[in-house]
């Protein structure tokens, strides 16, 4: 399942504070914030998906976030790389190497990592 980009922007936040009260999460966003009751709505419904849990304290919730960012980012470049490259990995990254404009220390650095996981294989 999938979150829409509000649901992300705020998955963003709960991710990097780990745990958060409402008004922190509502504090947490650039200017303009969003109503309370947005980020409410968002919360309600990333809960719904499974995404975001809460522990009752006193009258306030402190949410948590239940899928980690490595999880979810993990699915979301899996899904890319099915959908736009025929699931090959190597399309991907042939596509990444050519069009992100990498300087030659940032393609060093992929070679080392690719040629460690060859080593390990």
């Amino acid at each position: 399942m999938e979150l829409s980009n509000a649901e992300e922007q705020l998955m963003q936040i709960l991710w990097k504070k780990e745990k958060a009260f409402m008004k922190d999460l509502v504090e947490a966003y650039p200017d303009p914030k969003p109503a309370l009751t947005t980020v409410a709505t968002l919360l309600k419904r990333m809960q719904a998906k499974n995404f975001v849990g809460y522990i009752q304290i006193g009258r306030s919730r402190e949410y948590f976030p239940k899928v980690s960012k490595k999880n979810y980012f993990s699915k979301q470049m899996n899904g890319m790389i099915k959908s736009f490259f025929n699931n090959s990995a190597s399309q991907f990254a042939s596509f990444f190497a050519e069009e992100s404009n990498l300087s030659e220390k940032e393609l060093v650095e992929l070679r080392k990592l690719i040629d460690e996981k060859i080593k390990n294989k």
